[in-house]
């Protein structure tokens, strides 16, 4: 008995140790990449932990090296909702549109807080072309990995994330932390992982980015775990618990140097500049030096290095205002224009797309690239039958860069905007939008236009109807089985069925799908009309404002036009679109399916519709915490004071202009302290 005690303290004794000594190799190998042994003797060290693991079960930990290796397959990956939304960077491609990005920064800044800023220190960073991935730890164990999904709902790929040798399973502190990065794939690892796929009859991957991105979403993690993936940390998007000795740091510099004490792999190429010159002399340099890299990198991102700056400037609904991410040149391949198409958008906009030989440009096969506009086209002087130059950048559609044209025939006319287009239905007949450079259907309710926004109406940014796809809405159309969004809700078993590629189980999922989809928020009801000019962020702050459907639908011009970010011409085409009887009915029939939910409101009182100016910096809270205090209180926020204006909230280094504004209509002044206050009384209200 005493012996086998002895064995079972000498087992744990010999794991700690194996396990202490795999995890300083893996991080010299894969962190530092200063490897001090073989590939060979670290091989023989995890079967030697594997071995003693295998034999005592009981000291098996989730934080072992021992995890890395195979695993058993995975069914599905589950959804799972970010803590920290999840923002993309907005793009720049040229050294004007940098600078014009710089310009804005700059005046946002003197705008909240008053001051003239005549240089911003800026860190650049390389952009690397992998998988965004999103990594949580808690106490400092790696607790779970995901993708980053449409920003908010990601996959949950754990298990496949702890197979890459730099993504740590234990932090060298002890905290609670979000942190967000970049898996990728190396130029050797690619080739080599390819040259096996040939082998093996397989289809190859396009470039490294899909590989790596098909390696992360693989069920079976004894096939990550042989693909050497690479990751880089960059973010720390949130530390909720952290032990003695860790700050969060004040600079995005100091934040990189802080992920790297933790223990992650960050990459080592980023600098600090005191301007954006040096940013665009900065990337100048990698411009030339970015095909020599281990991993492809397609520009670099560009952060405002002062966090109490990155939180004065915020989010727009989609990017941070702080970053921008600028670009490489993009690659650029020639192909011959077979023809020139007007496509109907759900608002009825016509967009020229041209028709194109099928190309691979960037890893991918392309067939089509947008005009735009006439006024585009009468610029490039693009015609059917041209060679043009077209260049991708990023995953969007093509552009067409120039027209070749030394190459053009004789007998190759410049394209002429119709005057009538069949998909616009009635006559056809199209109009130039007034004071615009696009053109849009004069009848409203053509096939095509009516099918784009019946697409929309089922989208995830609607009312995301799962199993309704594009196809099945053209087939109940093209079956006038639905004229309108409500019809939806009246679909039976019986007209399913009887349409082609209907099979029994599709039909229950759909019907299923629809059922789901009648509970809906008020902000995805609102983006589901189609209403011109109002999408998801519009919808959103008209939704937190009003607070339910009535009193958006009965609410003047003048009411719309006090909430932020909606403006004149949204407020316009909000009225029109409500005062329309048509539109009317169908609202106040979809009310008879649906139940659309308000936005979760707190009981208040007196700060129903209160408006609120922010200025100065705050410093206890960024500038969006407080909009959404306020907000959540039943307030609004705008950006300038005006009569209107019933409280003006004051925070260090204030913008002289509002001050004198808000004296000049009596508005009252709130130190910080006092909104806190006042926000936290309407809280428990």
């Amino acid at each position: 008995m005493i012996m086998a005690e002895k064995e079972k303290a000498e087992a744990k004794k010999k794991i700690e140790k194996l396990r202490e000594t795999i995890d300083k190799h893996r991080y010299l190998y894969y962190t530092l990449d200063t490897p001090e042994i073989s590939d060979e003797a670290y091989d023989s060290l995890m079967r030697d932990l594997l071995a003693h693991e295998e034999s005592y079960p009981e000291f098996c930990s989730p934080t072992s090296p021992s995890v890395r290796v195979g695993g058993a397959p995975l069914s599905h990956f589950s959804k799972v909702r970010h803590e920290v939304v999840q923002w993309s960077f907005d793009n720049v491609f040229n050294e004007e549109e940098l600078f014009a990005w710089d310009e804005r920064v700059k005046k946002m800044l003197k705008k909240e807080t008053g001051r003239d800023y005549q240089d911003i220190v800026y860190t650049v960073e390389l952009k690397i072309d992998g998988l965004k991935i999103v990594l949580t730890y808690e106490n400092g164990v790696f607790v779970r990995g995901a993708t980053r999904g449409d920003g908010v709902v990601g996959e949950d790929v754990t298990e496949n994330l702890k197979r890459i040798g730099s993504i740590p399973l234990l932090l060298q502190k002890k905290i609670d932390s979000i942190v967000g990065g970049e898996a990728w794939l190396s130029h050797k690892e690619f080739n080599y992982i390819n040259k096996v796929r040939e082998k093996n009859n397989e289809q190859l991957f396009a470039n490294p980015r899909n590989a790596a991105a098909g390696t992360i979403r693989q069920l079976d993690p004894t096939v990550v775990a042989k693909r050497r993936l690479g990751s880089f940390i960059y973010d720390i998007e949130r530390i909720t618990r952290a032990d003695e000795g860790v700050n969060e740091p004040h600079k995005q510099y100091e934040e990189l140097a802080l992920l790297k004490e933790l223990g992650f792999k960050v990459n080592k190429d980023f600098v600090r500049c005191a301007n954006i010159k040096e940013v665009a002399r900065s990337y100048k340099k990698w411009v030339v030096k970015k095909d020599k890299e281990e991993v492809d990198i397609d520009g670099i991102v560009v952060k405002v290095d002062e966090i109490t700056l990155q939180k004065v400037l915020g989010y727009t609904s989609k990017a941070p205002r702080f970053a921008i991410a600028y670009k490489f040149p993009a690659k650029q391949v020639t192909t011959k224009v077979t023809d020139i198409v007007l496509q109907v958008g759900r608002t009825g906009v016509l967009t020229p797309v041209a028709h194109l030989e099928p190309i691979s440009v960037a890893g991918s096969t392309v067939s089509r690239a947008t005009l735009h506009n006439e006024d585009e086209i009468i610029r490039l002087d693009v015609r059917v039958g041209d060679t043009v130059i077209i260049q991708k950048a990023g995953d969007v559609i093509p552009d067409i860069v120039a027209v070749v044209t030394e190459l053009r025939g004789d007998n190759q006319k410049p394209y002429v905007f119709p005057k009538k287009v069949p998909e616009c239905g009635g006559d056809g007949s199209i109009e130039r939008i007034p004071g615009g450079s696009a053109y849009r259907c004069v009848h409203k309710g053509s096939f095509t236009q009516r099918a784009r926004e019946f697409h929309y109406f089922v989208s995830k940014k609607a009312l995301n109807i799962e199993g309704l796809g594009p196809r099945s809405i053209d087939l109940l159309l093209e079956n006038n089985l639905i004229t309108s969004f409500d019809d939806i809700f009246t679909l039976e078993k019986g007209d399913l069925l009887a349409l082609p590629g209907f099979k029994e189980k599709s039909v229950e999922n759909l019907l299923h799908g629809i059922e789901k989809s009648r509970t809906v928020s008020l902000t995805r009801f609102l983006v589901g009309l189609s209403i011109l000019h109002v999408g998801e962020e519009t919808a959103d702050a008209i939704a937190q404002h009003f607070g339910g459907i009535d009193a958006i639908i009965n609410a003047t011009q003048e009411e719309l036009d006090v909430v932020e970010g909606v403006g004149k011409v949204v407020a316009q085409s909000l009225c029109g679109w409500f005062k329309n009887s048509e539109n009317k009915k169908l609202v106040a029939r979809l009310k008879q399916y649906l139940i659309i939910k308000n936005p979760v409101q707190k009981k208040r009182t007196n700060l129903s519709k209160k408006i609120f100016v922010l200025t100065g910096t705050l410093s206890s809270l960024s500038r969006d915490e407080a909009k959404k205090k306020i907000k959540d209180a039943g307030g609004s926020v705008t950006s300038s004071v005006s009569k209107n204006t019933d409280y003006l909230v004051v925070g260090e280094n204030p913008g002289n202009n509002k001050i004198v504004v808000a004296e000049k209509f009596d508005v009252l002044q709130l130190a910080e302290n006092k909104f806190l206050k006042m926000m936290e009384q309407k809280t428990h209200e």
